[in-house]
């Protein structure tokens, strides 16, 4: 870890209703994991005088789901109970994307992004794309956010499937993937976490598939 003290915002990106009791319902990690280590992630920036960025998903009214004024549009109780620093209205996936955020965030003289909320694969993704290529240093909190199983003409994937290979590819260049209690734990340190590299990644991947060809290559 990198000792140099971030100057951190907690990004909370669109908790509600449709991935808990809606449409859209949250699988893995299982919903209401995710929902109590959001919690608790708001609730150690409150203690850590981080700053909280609330934001929240809309489509237009006759949308399948997140239509204004719909129940599953709604925050959810866990985030919409807690204090936050700011509150951003989107209805695209990233968080950046037409809104105000990058410039409360500079406002705020802000370094280093904690995304939590849904969907891993989606919004978190793509809001953690768009900060890397805008210069800021970005967590990933893997235990508090979440995935749905897809499938399409392309194929499909379970929701596992598809959090575990977004949270590798994350790490592997675009965030320091970690845990809440780990987040928690360099919030009190004032440590910067270390995301991976595309080379590392790749070259532990490879040399453990030797190992394991030589293995199975190897006489009993």
């Amino acid at each position: 870890m990198s000792h140099a003290t971030p100057r951190r915002a907690l990004i909370v990106i669109d908790v509600q209703n449709e991935y808990v009791t809606g449409g859209l319902p949250i699988e893995y990690p299982g919903v209401q994991v995710s929902l109590a280590n959001i919690g608790r992630a708001m609730d150690a920036a409150r203690a850590s005088s981080v700053p909280v960025v609330v934001v929240q998903n809309f489509a237009p009214a006759d949308a399948p789901i997140f239509a204004r004024g719909t129940e599953g549009a709604e925050l959810h109780p866990v985030v919409a109970s807690r204090p936050h620093d700011h509150y951003v209205e989107k209805s695209l996936p990233s968080a950046f994307a037409g809104t105000d955020l990058a410039d409360w965030l500079a406002a705020n003289q802000i370094d280093t992004l904690t995304v939590a909320g849904y969907m891993t694969h989606n919004c978190d993704a793509s809001t953690i794309f768009h900060a890397l290529h805008a210069g800021y240093a970005v967590e990933f909190l893997a235990d508090a956010t979440g995935s749905v199983p897809y499938e399409n003409a392309a194929g499909c994937a379970s929701a596992e499937e598809i959090h575990r290979v977004f949270s590798v590819v994350m790490q592997s260049r675009f965030a320091a993937v970690l845990t809440t209690g780990e987040w928690g734990a360099a919030l009190g340190s004032g440590a910067r976490p270390d995301k991976g590299s595309i080379y590392a990644s790749n070259r532990k991947a490879r040399e453990r598939r030797a190992q394991q060809s030589a293995a199975a290559s190897t006489p009993a």
